[in-house]
Formats: C-alpha cells, sequence, structure tokens
C-alpha cells in the first residue's frame, strides 16, 4: 500500500486539501476587506481614478443592459403567460398576479441579472486582470508607486457590481410593467388592485431581504473572478484550474444567497 492510499496518508492528504481550501476562502474575504477599505477611502476617487471607474462602469453596463432587459422582457412574457393560464384554469386567476411578482420579480430576475453580469462584464474583467499580471503591468504599476488594487481592481469591483444592480433593478421594473399589460391591459382601471398586490408582496421584510439580496448577488459575481484571478501564480497562459475554482466559489456563494433569501422569505 502506498503512502499516499494508506489511510494516515489520505487523512493527510485531505487535511491538506482542507486547509488550502479554507485558505483560498480567507484571501477572498482579505480581498474583500481591503477593497471596502480602498472604496470608502476619499484618495481612490483622485481623477485618473474617477476616469478608470467611469469608463469601466459606462462600457461594463451599457454592453449588458439592453441584451438583457430585452431577454428578460420576452421571458417574463412567456411566464406570465404561462402563469396566467394556468391559474385560471384552476380557477386561481386571484393569486396568479402575486405568483408573478413572487416567481419573476423576487427570485429570477436577480438570479439571472447576477448571472448575466457575470457572464458579460466581471469574467471578461477579471481576464483583464490576469493580462495585466501575466504582462507584468501589475508589477509595473507597483514601480511605479501605484497600488495596483487601487488602479485596476477597484474600478472593475466596482464596475461589476454596478452592473448587477442595474440590470436587477431595471428588468425588475419593466416586468412589473409587463406584468400589469398582461393582466389588465392599457387601462388605468386596475392600478389600484395591482399596487395593493405588489406592496402585499413587498412588505418590510421581504424588501429588505429583496435589497440585499440583489446586492449581495452583485458583491459575489463582481468579486469572486477577480478574487481568483489574484489568488492564482501569474503566467503567461490562463491559470484554468485557477479560473475554474474562482467560478465553482461563485456559484456555491450564489446559491447560499439564494437558499438564505427562501428561508428569509418563506420560513
Amino acid at each position: 500500500m502506498s503512502p499516499i492510499t494508506s489511510p494516515p496518508g489520505a487523512l493527510a492528504e485531505l487535511a491538506r486539501t482542507a486547509g488550502q481550501w479554507l485558505l483560498g476562502w480567507w484571501r477572498t474575504v482579505h480581498l474583500a476587506a481591503l477593497l471596502t477599505v480602498l472604496a470608502l477611502s476619499p484618495s481612490s476617487y483622485a481623477a485618473d481614478n474617477r476616469r478608470a471607474m467611469a469608463r469601466h462602469l459606462y462600457l461594463g453596463t451599457t454592453q449588458s443592459l439592453l441584451w438583457f432587459t430585452v431577454l428578460s422582457t420576452l421571458i417574463s412574457l412567456v411566464v406570465i403567460r404561462i402563469v396566467l393560464v394556468t391559474a385560471l384554469s384552476y380557477g386561481l386567476s386571484q393569486y396568479a398576479l402575486e405568483m408573478v411578482v413572487r416567481v419573476l420579480v423576487l427570485e429570477l430576475i436577480p438570479l439571472a441579472a447576477a448571472l448575466f453580469a457575470a457572464l458579460r462584464c466581471t469574467i471578461p474583467l477579471s481576464a483583464e486582470v490576469a493580462a495585466l499580471r501575466a504582462g507584468g503591468g501589475w508589477d509595473e504599476l507597483a514601480a511605479q508607486g501605484n497600488d495596483p488594487l487601487r488602479r485596476e481592481v477597484l474600478p472593475r469591483v466596482v464596475a461589476g457590481t454596478f452592473c448587477a444592480l442595474m440590470l436587477a433593478a431595471v428588468s425588475c421594473v419593466v416586468t412589473l410593467v409587463v406584468a400589469y399589460l398582461s393582466v389588465y391591459g392599457f387601462t388605468a382601471a386596475g392600478f389600484a388592485s395591482y399596487t395593493h398586490t405588489v406592496g402585499h408582496v413587498f412588505g418590510p421584510a421581504v424588501s429588505l431581504i429583496f435589497l440585499l439580496k440583489i446586492l449581495f448577488l452583485g458583491l459575489t459575481v463582481a468579486l469572486m473572478p477577480i478574487a481568483s484571478v489574484l489568488d492564482a501564480v501569474p503566467r503567461r497562459r490562463p491559470n484554468t484550474s485557477a479560473e475554474l475554482q474562482g467560478l465553482v466559489r461563485m456559484f456555491l456563494v450564489i446559491v447560499i444567497i439564494e437558499a438564505a433569501s427562501l428561508v428569509g422569505n418563506y420560513y
């Protein structure tokens, strides 16, 4: 029996893997704390940093907002129609609108917005940071007395978070408008009943959970890809295992946020 396959060797390997896993999470938390301090520091908003942050905010959001809004509107139309027809066939039409708001606005759209922001904004931004490190630009900035975290990472994390928040906010508003038009049509007669239903769903506790959920999802998809890139050893070729590990961590945190949201809303 080889040392690795023996029980002591297997336990040592398991302990080493668990230690590396915990150390990776600790570095991610430490990076999040550093970026929070930098975001709250007035010196992070000097002229050069402001221009870089504004550029990333504009490019990251405008490239995703229109496409995601159109896509979410089309999907919302299909889902709303299915829910309305199904509820009407079972004689539950009075609950159809509330179900639409709960399923689409509370659950599906924030999750879809976070994933879309990750694919279109934060993962490409993290690839830019990886290319900067591999090409020596990271060390060059440090040698010039500039903080790479402040100059390169902070604007991208802020832009990714803002992109996820904007996608979720705009798509939720559009979905609420589409839901009203699907149920009542182009008339103001159902506005009072509609606002009463939406207000019944968005109570104080649900509204707080909803806002925290969108915020944490945005922070997760913005931070995790870049954290995995910064945690990896710089190479000329992309470190596929580190990027994959970062994606796994991102999806794990998203699942935890979704589970906590469901528990807070329905238990």
